[in-house]
C-alpha cells in the first residue's frame, strides 16, 4: 500500500509546526519552500535596526527537521495547483502529488493599490527587505553628515513610519534608540538626537490590537524616545523626495523626508490568488481564505489553510490575528487532523480553537507592553517577558545563545553590532537596488 503523502507549503511557523506535529506520522511528507531557512519574523526589525544579524534569526529547514525521517525538505516556489487532480506544480516546472495539502505560504505586504510606492517605502517581511531598510536608516545619518544645505539635511534626518501596528512600534522605538543612544558622539557635523521620527496611521491610535491603556503607554515610551504619532492621517503618495499625507477633514500636507518606512497592511500572496482561482474559495478583502472551522477549504476537505492566509473568526466574530502564536497552533491542529484521518481516528477537536495568550511589543531598553492571559504588563517587567517569550521559541539553541549574548550587549552598551552598509551607498538609498526591484516584482 503507498504511502499517505502529505505537502506542506511554507516553511514558516504555520509550516514548520506541522511538519515536526507530523514526526512520527505515518505519511511522507514534503515541505516544499522558495527559502532554505526558517525566518523568526518577530525579531526581523531588529536586524533591519542593525540590533541582530540575519543568521542569528534564521535556521535551515533541513537542519532543523534532519532527523525526521519521514520528512523531505524540498527548495522550490509553488506556482499552481490542480486542485482536483491534486497535484502542486513549482516555478521550475516540478509536479508532486498529495493526499492531504497545507497551505502556508504567509502574506505579503499591502500597498492598498499603489505598489510603485515599495520603491521608496519597504516594508518588513523578508530578510532583504530587513538590510535594505538597515541600508537606507544608516545611510541617511551618513548623507546628513555631509549635507551644507539645511533643508536638504533636515529631509535626510527625518524618519517616516508608516502603520502604527506592532510593527511600526517596534521600528520606531528602535530607531529613536539608534538616534539618541548607538550613534551619541559618533558624528561631528550633524547631532543624531535631533532625528526626527514620525510614526503615520488612519487609525485613531496607536496598537488598535492592544487594550486603550497598553496603546497610552506604548506612546508615552516611544515619546521618551523622541518618536511623534500622527493619528487620522492617510498617506496619498510617496516618492523619493517625501511623503504626502490626508487628514480626516481631507487636508493635505508633505513631509519631506528621504527615508519612509512601510508597517501598513497586508494581503495575499500570488500563491494565495491561485488557490483561490482553482478553487472558488470564499475570500476577505485582503485575499485570506474564509475556512471551515477545521481550516479547510469549503468542498476540498484535504486542502488546510493556516497562518496569515486564513480567516479564522475568533470568539468575538472579528478574525484572528495574522501572529505567528495563530499560525503555530493553526499548523498543530490541521497536522493532528490528517494524522488522525491516515489512523482511521477521529480528531480530538472537531474545529480549530484558538488558545489566546495575549500580545506583546517592545518599545526600547526595559519598555514594552503587553497582554498576558488577561493581564496588562508595561515597562521593565513586560520588556522581561518580551526577551523570554521570544528567545524560548526561537528553533535553534544556538540562535537562542547568540541572540541573547548579543542582546546583553545591547543593554549594557547600546551598541548595535549588526550597523552594517553593505553594497552601493549611494546607489542603493537614491534608487531602488537590484533586490528591491526584483521584490517589487514578485
Amino acid at each position: 500500500m503507498a504511502a499517505y503523502r502529505v505537502i506542506i507549503l511554507g516553511g514558516g511557523f504555520g509550516g514548520l509546526y506541522a511538519a515536526r506535529a507530523m514526526r512520527n506520522a505515518p505519511v511522507e511528507l514534503k515541505l516544499i519552500d522558495r527559502r532554505n531557512f526558517h525566518l523568526f519574523q518577530p525579531l526581523l526589525y531588529q536586524v533591519a535596526t542593525g540590533s541582530l544579524s540575519p543568521g542569528e534569526i534564521c535556521a535551515p529547514l533541513r537542519g532543523i527537521l534532519s532527523r525526521q525521517r519521514n520528512t523531505q525538505v524540498l527548495l522550490g516556489e509553488a506556482v499552481d495547483i490542480d486542485p482536483h487532480a491534486r497535484t502542486i506544480q513549482l516555478l521550475d516546472g516540478g509536479v508532486f502529488p498529495y493526499d492531504s495539502l497545507i497551505v502556508s505560504t504567509g502574506s505579503q505586504t499591502s500597498y492598498f493599490g499603489k505598489d510603485q510606492w515599495r520603491t521608496w517605502a519597504p516594508s518588513l517581511k523578508s530578510v532583504e527587505e530587513a538590510t535594505a531598510i538597515r541600508h537606507k536608516i544608516l545611510y541617511a545619518f551618513e548623507a546628513a553628515e555631509r549635507e551644507t544645505d539645511p533643508a536638504a539635511r533636515a529631509a535626510w534626518m527625518t524618519f517616516v513610519i508608516v502603520g502604527g501596528g506592532t510593527t511600526g512600534v517596534e521600528l520606531a522605538g528602535a530607531l529613536g534608540e539608534i538616534a539618541g543612544r548607538t550613534l551619541k558622539n559618533e558624528f561631528r557635523d550633524i547631532d543624531p538626537k535631533a532625528a526626527r521620527i514620525l510614526m503615520l496611521d488612519a487609525a485613531p491610535r496607536l496598537l488598535t490590537a492592544y487594550p486603550p491603556d497598553l496603546a497610552t503607554d506604548a506612546e508615552e515610551s516611544l515619546k521618551h524616545l523622541g518618536v511623534s504619532f500622527r493619528p487620522g492621517v492617510k498617506v496619498v503618495d510617496v516618492d523619493g523626495a517625501g511623503v504626502s499625507i490626508e487628514d480626516e477633514k481631507h487636508q493635505r500636507e508633505r513631509i519631506p523626508t528621504k527615508t519612509v518606512l512601510w508597517a501598513g497592511g497586508v494581503n495575499a500572496g500570488t500563491f494565495g490568488r491561485v488557490l483561490a482561482e482553482r478553487t472558488h474559495a470564499a475570500t476577505d478583502r485582503s485575499g485570506r481564505f474564509m475556512v471551515k472551522p477545521d481550516l479547510t477549504l469549503p468542498g476540498f476537505p484535504e486542502i488546510f489553510v493556516v497562518g496569515d492566509l486564513a480567516d479564522i473568526p475568533g470568539p468575538d466574530g472579528n478574525p484572528l490575528p495574522g501572529v505567528a502564536q495563530v499560525a503555530m497552533q493553526g499548523g498543530a491542529y490541521a497536522a493532528k487532523s490528517i494524522t488522525a484521518r491516515v489512523k482511521g481516528e477521529a480528531h480530538p477537536a472537531a474545529h480549530f480553537h484558538y488558545s489566546d495568550r495575549g500580545d506583546i511589543a517592545v518599545i526600547g531598553r526595559a519598555a514594552a507592553v503587553a497582554r498576558i492571559f488577561g493581564w496588562h504588563l508595561h515597562g521593565l517587567l513586560a520588556w522581561l517577558v518580551w526577551l523570554f517569550i521570544h528567545l524560548m521559541y526561537l528553533v535553534q539553541f544556538q540562535n537562542r545563545v547568540l541572540v541573547f549574548i548579543q542582546w546583553g550587549f545591547q543593554y549594557l552598551t547600546f551598541s548595535r553590532g549588526a550597523r552594517l552598509i553593505t553594497g552601493s551607498a549611494v546607489a542603493n538609498s537614491v534608487n531602488p537596488g537590484p533586490t528591491m526591484r526584483n521584490l517589487a516584482e514578485e
